[in-house]
């Protein structure tokens, strides 16, 4: 059960990655990632099927994602339509989209040769892919780019000032979002051997309230990457769960579980700063 556990909380990581970037870097609440999600997992799925090498479907799949992303980019930029509600159309219209991928709302995947069908142990696999993203963000937020990205979601107005697209930023944050919650999406079909259109319900929940108890446990901490926290928040969000059902909970209260989660740690890191600014203002 702990095995499992961390193998999927490793694979919801990536997922969250995307969520971090988008949430807490570009301040953009991206409803699309419930759609990219069941994306990736039907775009690798349904070319893995008809005989596609998996890392190519993978690649295949973080497009698709990407696309995903742009056209709520477009649709919030060019069409002044706000940023939540764009993200819940484009989630709304990947249902179609995947079905229509998919061709039916579920593709099994237990004859074809996947990632997790051959030599290398699943554990392996999953945390090859996670390192990989974890590195490769770590690079993105340390490069121009990376700083231009955080300097938008925190301050637009100074963006514009200095003479920089602000729209292609966000297209280009959004795309990178949604390719590795697609990839997330992806990795999740081949290892737990289908596809299934409803598997990206609550996905946006789930990478929130990963971030939020990452951040709630490890705090500002200049020695702890930002990455590092989403991950061990993932992780400990994902044990709760397991532990949930462990304790006798049904599966279809895990959702309900996760709302309440969230909205308890909330309430404690709000009172937890209010304390502290109450202190300092004493002081």
């Amino acid at each position: 059960m702990l095995l499992g556990t961390i193998e999927q909380s490793f694979i919801f990581a990536i997922m969250v990655l995307g969520v971090y970037i988008s949430y807490k870097i570009l301040d953009f609440p991206d409803m699309t990632v419930d759609g990219s999600f069941p994306l990736g997992a039907a775009v690798s799925a349904s070319l893995i099927i008809k005989g596609m090498n998996p890392l190519l479907a993978l690649f295949l799949a973080m497009l698709a994602g990407a696309v995903a992303g742009l056209i709520t980019g477009i649709i919030h930029v060019k069409l002044k339509i706000t940023n939540l509600l764009a993200g819940i159309i484009v989630m709304t219209g990947l249902y179609s989209v995947n079905l229509r991928i998919m061709g039916k709302s579920n593709i099994p995947l237990f004859m074809a040769k996947h990632l997790f069908n051959g030599q290398l142990s699943s554990i392996a696999i999953i945390i090859i892919f996670l390192l990989a993203v974890k590195l490769a963000v770590d690079f993105l937020l340390k490069t121009k780019f990376g700083f231009v990205l955080k300097a938008l979601g925190d301050n637009e107005s100074l963006i514009t000032s200095l003479g920089i697209n602000e729209n292609n930023l966000k297209f280009y944050g959004l795309m990178i979002a949604n390719s590795l919650v697609a990839l997330s999406g992806g990795i999740l079909a081949q290892y737990q051997g289908f596809a299934d259109v409803g598997m990206g319900t609550g996905t946006i929940i789930t990478g929130l309230a990963s971030i939020i108890i990452g951040d709630a446990v490890i705090g500002k901490r200049k020695i702890i990457k930002p990455t590092s926290m989403v991950i061990l928040g993932t992780m400990l969000y994902k044990i709760i769960i397991a532990l949930s059902l462990k304790l006798g909970m049904s599966a279809s209260d895990l959702k309900l579980v996760t709302s309440i989660l969230v909205v308890i740690i909330i309430y404690l890191k709000v009172k937890k700063d209010s304390l502290k600014k109450g202190g300092v203002a004493n002081a």
